[in-house]
């Protein structure tokens, strides 16, 4: 049995979801499991969409090249999708949101050509992303949080690292024990 829990944090690119793993990672313990990274390193991708200018990512290659991790727990994943993650080794999905004006300033700033930012903008102002989560994953594990400043990100990253400690302690008041890694 896992002794520590698997997070999601996902959301639209650009919404803070890397900022809040990295601090997360540092104050829990867990390891941060950069899904864009692991597709690169792992050969994970199936092409590049000229149009969009981002890989194809192979979705079967990027779930056998995590699937030892995800089984022994301890994960952050960080990505703009959720729902190909297996229901049974997720334990919290945070879906990171931002207003649309603050979005819009982040996307232009990484140089996202027009198809891409509208596109990524509709997602979030339609809510897609929540929306698959909620879809996909018990309702009682997906939360919302929003990132417009660093303090929401600083708020966010202490609630969810109490989870992380409740987590912990109530598997180890199940019989399954801590892990010896310290995370």
């Amino acid at each position: 049995m896992r002794t520590s829990p698997n997070i999601i944090i996902t959301g639209t690119p650009g919404v803070g979801k890397t900022t809040h793993c990295e601090q997360l990672a540092q104050s829990s313990g867990l390891k941060h499991l950069d899904i864009n990274k692991i597709v690169k390193e792992r050969n994970c991708s199936d092409g590049y969409d000229e149009e969009l200018k981002s890989v194809i990512v192979d979705e079967d290659k990027l779930l056998d090249a995590i699937e030892e991790d995800l089984e022994k727990g301890g994960q952050i994943i960080d990505w703009h999708a959720c729902d190909l993650f297996p229901a049974s080794l997720i334990d919290l999905v945070c879906v990171i949101r931002c207003d649309s004006t603050t979005l819009y300033d982040r996307l232009k700033a990484r140089g996202y050509g027009d198809k891409k930012l509208e596109e990524n903008m509709d997602a979030e102002i339609m809510e897609v992303l929540l929306q698959e989560a909620r879809d996909a994953y018990e309702e009682e594990i997906v939360v919302e949080l929003h990132s417009e400043e660093a303090e929401m990100i600083e708020s966010n990253v202490e609630r969810i690292a109490a989870w992380v400690g409740n987590w912990r302690r109530d598997n180890a008041a199940n019989g399954e024990g801590e892990d010896g890694d310290g995370a």
